[in-house]
């Protein structure tokens, strides 16, 4: 039980990496509230289940609320919300915009703002970003600037939090395995081709797991004790611009 006795919050755990991160953490001990924009009709076994839209700071306190009622002090919080589309600059428009930094970076920081109070010393936040933080990559956009403002949002917090003894990392997964690829509203067609891109310009020629995504994840939170304002990359070598053999 390598979990036993410690405490999560987990936004966006109720699909992809962060559900992966949820159940590692049940399988391990831990008691866990995971949050969705709908979890009506979601069964997760052993978790406490909360429907939350991350865009929304209403729903946001009432999470901090929830979470102090149901677990007390918490041992790590994992800002995993995200929203992204496949939109080329000429075509997004001012609704897809704010959509996009409304859940992604208004929604982690007070998010983090909101639930950090309840984080014991020792424990950890980590904030999920993306290897588009730090690439152009075609129809991201909004996208990739918002979770670039995670990243400097992650090494704000790291930095005030240091004096409680509060660690702040981050993970930034490249093309990962999940039903939605990152992207809504896209055809499946379009998907598919997403997909088999990812695999291409990947050194390491796959997407990756959401259990590997997981495994850093965890290993940031509880593992890394002396570790914070890190930017771990699960990415295939994508975002490290690596020079292949011919």
């Amino acid at each position: 039980m390598r979990f036993s006795g410690k405490k999560a919050v987990v936004t966006g755990g109720t699909h992809g990496m962060g559900l992966a991160v949820v159940r590692a953490l049940l399988d391990g001990g831990a008691e866990v509230l995971a949050t969705g924009r709908d979890v009506s009709g979601l069964d997760i076994p052993g978790a406490h289940l909360l429907s939350s839209d991350a865009a929304s700071l209403t729903d946001i306190d009432s999470l901090a609320a929830v979470a102090e009622d149901k677990l007390g002090t918490l041992d790590l919080v994992f800002l995993n919300v995200g929203f992204a589309t496949l939109t080329p600059y000429a075509e997004a428009t001012p609704e897809i915009y704010d959509r996009t930094f409304d859940v992604n970076a208004k929604g982690a920081y007070f998010t983090a703002q909101r639930l950090s109070g309840l984080v014991r010393p020792g424990g950890s936040l980590v904030f999920t970003t993306s290897v588009a933080a730090g690439a152009g990559i075609a129809g991201m956009g909004p996208y990739s600037a918002a979770k670039a403002a995670v990243r400097s949002f992650a090494l704000t917090y790291a930095a005030e939090l240091a004096p409680r003894g509060i660690r702040v990392n981050v993970v930034s997964p490249g093309y990962t395995d999940t039903p939605t690829m990152g992207v809504t509203g896209v055809p499946d067609e379009v998907l598919a081709a997403f997909k088999e891109t990812g695999d291409e310009v990947t050194p390491l020629k796959r997407h990756a797991t959401v259990a590997e995504v997981a495994a850093a994840v965890l290993f940031l939170a509880f593992e890394a004790t002396f570790t914070t304002g890190a930017d771990l990359p699960v990415d295939g070598g994508l975002g490290q611009r690596l020079t292949l053999p011919a």
